[in-house]
């Protein structure tokens, strides 16, 4: 009978490790997945403002591949941005900067969507670029994961010619008032120093961008585990706000 009982007790202890085996493994694809989504998410970031991502002071200098002729030429903090030249919609000159006082006649990033971040690599360190003694190789791979891995086509989720997201507001408010009104009250009126969401909806893929990737520096986190249209119904929740 302790015979029986022990072989029971070496079988429970068999199957209990191949079970722990077995979550480990998928806790590890897990895990290997939000490494990811984490690394394209800190690419956006530095794709917004990198030198703030890193703690370091921007450029003093204008970038060399900026059009001497354009709205900020002589603003090396703005003009060193990659969305400066690139857009927030990720399409530069054939996007929401195709005029305007952003408008810099530089294409887009849009291309490189689904390529190979080394080739972006070679971009960003290459003497033109002038990345290679500013960021990091892990900036660098962060920056090539975004490029490469986290661009969306935003005109399924913002009517390019009305700006408006293509949203349910009533939807969104939920979501809005469970995860953001934590931070930007009810009312979107908060933190006091932000612009009031009127103002930034104006510029709906920044919005969304930002709401994706997280703002540099700041304890907006990103919500890239979001489905995209519950992005679009937050933003059409957001355009309803005073």
């Amino acid at each position: 009978m302790c015979r029986f009982i022990s072989e029971i007790l070496a079988a429970a202890v068999v199957a209990g490790a191949a079970m722990v085996i077995s979550t480990a493994d998928l806790s590890s694809a897990q895990a290997a997945d939000l490494t990811d989504e984490a690394s394209i998410a800190r690419g956006g970031k530095l794709y917004d403002k990198w030198y703030k991502v890193i703690g370091k002071p921007a450029p003093k200098a204008s970038h060399k591949l900026y059009p001497t002729d354009k709205k900020y030429a002589k603003k090396a903090k703005s003009n060193w941005r990659c969305k400066e030249c690139h857009g927030w919609d990720y399409r530069g000159k054939d996007g929401a900067y195709a005029k305007g006082k952003h408008h810099s006649g530089i294409v887009g990033i849009n291309r490189m969507s689904g390529g190979d971040p080394s080739k972006v690599i070679a971009v960003l360190s290459s003497a033109r670029h002038g990345f290679a003694n500013k960021l990091s190789a892990g900036d660098m791979a962060d920056l090539a994961n975004f490029v490469t891995k986290g661009q969306i086509d935003m005109d399924r989720y913002i009517d390019r010619a009305t700006k408006k997201p293509k949203g349910d507001p009533s939807k969104g408010a939920v979501y809005y008032q469970t995860i953001c009104a934590g931070c930007h009250g009810l009312s979107g009126h908060e933190p006091k120093d932000m612009k009031s969401f009127a103002k930034q909806m104006g510029n709906p893929w920044e919005v969304m961008h930002k709401i994706l990737n997280g703002q540099p520096r700041e304890q907006m986190p990103a919500l890239r585990a979001l489905d995209h249209q519950i992005i679009a119904d937050i933003m059409a929740h957001m355009a309803t706000l005073p």
